[in-house]
């Protein structure tokens, strides 16, 4: 299990002995028992680390420690005026087998891709189905458009599907809207999907696959099309947790105490393949069974499934 960390606070960031090291400009002013008491200095083993989120414009990183944080296959993380996550930093390789991996998923067919879209939709709308019903909301027609995706979801029940999740996940908030841009809790949403990708992109990355080439998602101007593609069905766990934290938090600003659970989200329990495990260890396998199905080695990408 690799480490997520935030730094919201003013922080000067370098690399020592392989650990990065967190210094914190105000306490290094302070005499010297006033920097014992506040620990100004702190470490962390380079090999421990698996995202980073920077969250404040008063952060200083050193050219040697995002290198290393790269070399170890750590996705870095930065953040807006909002506290939006709106840049993505990854490593240009992250498998020894990097070329021949490319060079399959460049050459999977168009039929193939098409399957795997469609067992992707299936996988989220099932998930989405389960969300539904923990909300006490109608999800048999989920279910049943769930077994009618066709090769390529030629029928777009996936939009269908996600008309029908956003008009009813929300019960206390009539007339919710999903959008990047649009009203509470979008911006849990937003953060957490953030989050998501940002573990979904290191996982294809580790597995040697280009997270640009996407298996739907063409967008032109997207770096990540095939992350954005693969975390389609572990979204619905990002909804479930944003749920749970407006029960008990609200859902009008991204506290620290928010934020700190939303970063839980690779270590959220799901179930794939049968066995029960944490969300960034189903991420690698769904990014694994990716590239044996571009190797030829299988026919169907493991996707976690929520139980309904």
């Amino acid at each position: 299990m690799s480490r997520i960390l935030c730094f919201t606070h003013p922080a000067y960031l370098s690399l020592k002995n392989w650990q990065l090291v967190v210094k914190d400009p105000a306490a290094e002013k302070a005499d010297v028992a006033e920097l014992i008491k506040k620990e100004a200095t702190r470490t962390i083993p380079i090999e421990d680390i698996g995202v980073v989120v920077l969250d404040n414009k008063q952060i200083t990183v050193t050219q040697s420690l995002l290198a290393s944080l790269l070399e170890n296959n750590c996705a870095v993380i930065t953040c807006d005026d909002s506290h939006l996550p709106v840049g993505l930093l990854l490593p240009l390789e992250g498998n020894t087998l990097q070329s021949e991996r490319f060079r399959a998923q460049i050459d999977a067919s168009l039929p193939l891709k098409k399957q795997l879209w469609q067992q992707t939709v299936q996988a989220k709308i099932r998930n989405q189905a389960a969300v539904l019903q923990m909300q006490g909301a109608t999800n048999k027609n989920m279910l049943a458009w769930c077994n009618e995706v066709r090769s390529g979801d030629a029928d777009n029940l996936e939009a269908r599907a996600a008309a029908y999740y956003w008009r009813n996940v929300f019960p206390d908030i009539p007339g919710f809207i999903r959008g990047r841009e649009e009203a509470p809790p979008n911006n849990l949403l937003n953060y957490g999907y953030a989050v998501l990708r940002a573990v979904v992109a290191r996982s294809l990355v580790a597995s040697g696959l280009l997270p640009t080439l996407g298996i739907h998602h063409h967008n032109r101007y997207n770096a990540y099309c095939l992350a954005d593609d693969i975390m389609e069905p572990y979204r619905p766990y990002v909804d479930k947790l944003v749920i749970e934290v407006m029960r008990e938090h609200g859902y009008q600003n991204i506290t620290t105490e928010i934020k700190q659970e939303l970063l839980q989200i690779p270590y959220m329990d799901v179930n794939i393949n049968d066995h029960t495990s944490v969300l960034e260890v189903a991420v690698s396998q769904t990014a694994f069974s990716l590239f044996k199905c571009y190797n030829g080695d299988a026919r169907k990408i493991l996707y976690p499934t929520i139980p309904s």
